[in-house]
């Protein structure tokens, strides 16, 4: 176990000298196609980057059922202000601290890498027992699943499937919300402002966090606080927008945020005073989920700036104070479950349009739709133009699988303790994969991850070793 270990560690050392932004899988994919040709194992690529590498039995019969080890490629890559990296070349530098793997000033990228990684050196590893696998590596999961949309039909041969991109060790997974985004565009009009009073602000050192995981935990938006202190500094000024820009991914909680606004006359010192009291109040309200929220702002006079006008910079405002943001619904059946909540993700500014993502989760397909109807009306009403995506399923529970109760079974003798069954609010690709391969009996599972989707992502290492010593005991009984 010590050496699968290593290996895993190793193999993950490798994934992070290669860029795996979302949508940036090319290398990584080149990769894994060179490693099975290496292993002399059969391997193929699809269209969009998808690798599905196939490993013979070891120990088994070559007839014996085949199982799926599933994970995805890409990484969502999110770093602190002050870190000086860029993810398209630069390797992702990792170290251990009190028994965590951490990342320095980016996120890790164990979501989903470890699972990369931990497929790779179980195929590798020559003292497993196990039946015929396909490892199968997706593109573009973090970015709305495409990789796994994309697979054709009866493309895999399993109908056993292990997911490893869960994380909480000790935790079977067996059902997931299902999702959808939204684009809202706004065209914008300008003009010259030749004396302006700018106000520039900068919101940054929140918790961020998966909009998902972590979206009933009410920590602070970015992109929502800034529109509450530009419509706090309108109940004194009129104002017109310069510049704004707040969020970087749909999955991912907004944790930075900036905008410059020009107003019609200049703050006086107890217009200061009421603004640094109304951004104290905004601090107390998340002092528990993001006690190192900073808003950074200066004052300033320049001329002949061009401002987006009043009547467009009121719209954006108040279409983002509208846009919901948060838990909609918890589950009826299991009270500790979100069913429903919508991530308001990102804001740009590109090509004289204001652009706004937003993104769905819920585990009722018609709730779903329902919070994407009112997310397209609040857009519509600001006369912005919107378009929803067409999303992905939630993944629903099968409580009677003959895999979760060999799973059950298993960790309950190897831990001498029961191991939790859940749905969770996040998306997994199990729901599409299985919908393109009739009768895939699916469970996903994986070691401990804290904080993904943000710079402060870890994986525990005492959780890897056991859940690599639980999957190698379970392909040993399939």
């Amino acid at each position: 176990m010590k050496n699968l270990y290593e290996n895993t560690l190793q193999k993950f050392n490798e994934i992070c000298q290669i860029p795996h932004c979302s949508g940036n899988e090319g290398q990584i994919g080149a990769w894994l196609v060179n490693w099975a040709k290496e292993k002399n194992f059969a391997c193929k690529q699809d269209e969009v980057g998808n690798v599905i590498i196939n490993v013979p039995a070891k120990g088994k019969p070559e007839n014996a059922p085949v199982v799926v080890l599933q994970g995805h490629m890409d990484m969502v890559c999110v770093k602190d202000e002050d870190c000086v990296h860029d993810f398209a070349k630069d390797p992702i530098q990792t170290y251990e601290e009190n028994g965590w793997l951490k990342a320095k000033g980016t996120t890790l990228g164990a979501d989903n890498g470890i699972a990369v990684a931990m497929a790779l050196a179980i195929a590798e590893d020559q003292t497993i027992v196990h039946p015929p696998l396909e490892l199968l590596f997706t593109v573009d999961e973090e970015r709305g699943l495409t990789g796994a949309n994309h697979l054709q039909a009866n493309s895999l041969q399993g109908k056993i499937l292990l997911n490893l991109d869960s994380e909480e060790e000790g935790e079977f997974t067996i059902g997931c919300a299902g999702g959808k985004d939204t684009h809202i565009e706004l065209d914008l009009h300008y003009e010259t402002i030749k004396k302006a009073n700018l106000f520039n602000l900068k919101i940054s050192k929140l918790a961020g966090g998966h909009s998902g995981i972590e979206i009933d935990q009410n920590k602070a938006n970015a992109l929502q606080l800034m529109a509450r202190i530009v419509d706090f500094i309108s109940e004194s000024f009129t104002y017109q927008i310069v510049q704004v820009n707040a969020g970087i991914a749909h999955n991912a909680i907004p944790r930075d945020a900036q905008i410059t606004i020009a107003v019609d006359h200049a703050f006086e010192q107890a217009q200061k005073d009421q603004l640094a009291a109304f951004m104290d109040d905004l601090k107390k309200e998340f002092k528990h989920t993001d006690p190192e929220i900073d808003f950074a702002y200066t004052y300033e006079n320049k001329e002949n700036i061009k401002a987006i006008t009043q009547a467009d910079s009121k719209k954006i405002i108040e279409m983002l104070m509208a846009l919901p943001h948060g838990v909609t619904f918890m589950s009826a059946e299991n009270p500790q479950l979100v069913e429903t909540s919508n991530n308001l993700a990102i804001v740009t500014i590109d090509d004289d349009k204001l652009k706004i993502l937003t993104s769905q989760r819920s585990s009722s397909a018609s709730r779903r739709e329902f919070i994407t109807k009112k997310i397209e009306n609040v857009a519509k009403l600001a006369g912005a133009k919107v378009e929803s995506g067409n999303g992905y399923p939630a993944w629903q529970p099968n409580w009677s699988s003959p895999l979760l109760a060999k799973c059950k079974n298993l960790y309950l003798e190897l831990y001498k303790k029961e191991a939790k069954v859940n749905v969770i609010h996040a998306g997994l690709e199990c729901g599409i994969i299985g919908a393109k391969h009739e009768g895939m009996d699916m469970i996903s599972m994986g070691p401990n991850i804290r904080s993904p989707h943000c710079p402060q992502e870890r994986m525990e290492l005492e959780s890897l070793t056991k859940i690599l010593n639980f999957v190698t005991k379970l392909l040993s009984a399939l």
